[in-house]
């Protein structure tokens, strides 16, 4: 079963690439860890930023990353504006956006909000292919703060979709 789901990941990195994205200009990176160390380091750090941040449930998303047979990482980088000027980011001009980047605890931002469309649309597409193969999935913000840590994807804002294949979803009706 876990060559039939890494399968499903790269499907699921293809929908994510070929997701239509503003202006035609892509800046949505993807990366597909599949089951292994790599895996159980995401696991393992995820835990260590839990206890670190005091943030709950990170170590309940870790217990459903490690008992996956692959993660999907999508992330959002180093994206240009789209230039409309539209305000969307909370700034009048794209320019000031540009000046006010930082870093952030967890992501980087602000980000262009067509940008951040783009990555959404990047991600619901993946899910779908997801959802259409059958795999249990779920979107996990709490994966990309430690993929982003651990540098395992660039960008300023990272999700991870952990997929399996069991009799019951793994992703629901979990403990807080």
């Amino acid at each position: 079963m876990k060559e039939v789901m890494a399968t499903v990941a790269d499907l699921m990195a293809l929908s994510a690439r070929t997701a239509p994205k503003a202006a035609g200009k892509d800046f949505v990176e993807i990366k597909v860890i599949k089951k292994g160390d790599e895996l159980d380091k995401l696991a393992d750090d995820m835990i260590k930023y839990g206890e670190e941040s005091g943030k709950k449930n990170f170590d309940r998303d870790a217990d459903n990353v490690r008992n996956s047979d692959v993660v999907v990482l999508i992330a959002l980088n180093k994206p240009k504006t789209t230039g409309l000027n539209c305000g969307a980011c909370g700034y009048p001009k794209c320019s000031e956006l540009e000046k006010s980047f930082k870093e952030g605890s967890e992501f980087d931002g602000p980000a262009c909000a067509w940008r951040v469309i783009d990555l959404g649309i990047a991600i619901g597409s993946a899910v779908k292919t997801a959802s259409i193969l059958n795999a249990d999935n779920r979107i996990m913000y709490r994966i990309g703060v430690s993929a982003k840590r651990m540098k395992l994807v660039e960008g300023q804002v990272v999700v991870g979709i952990p997929i399996s294949a069991t009799g019951k979803s793994i992703y629901f009706d979990r403990k807080s």
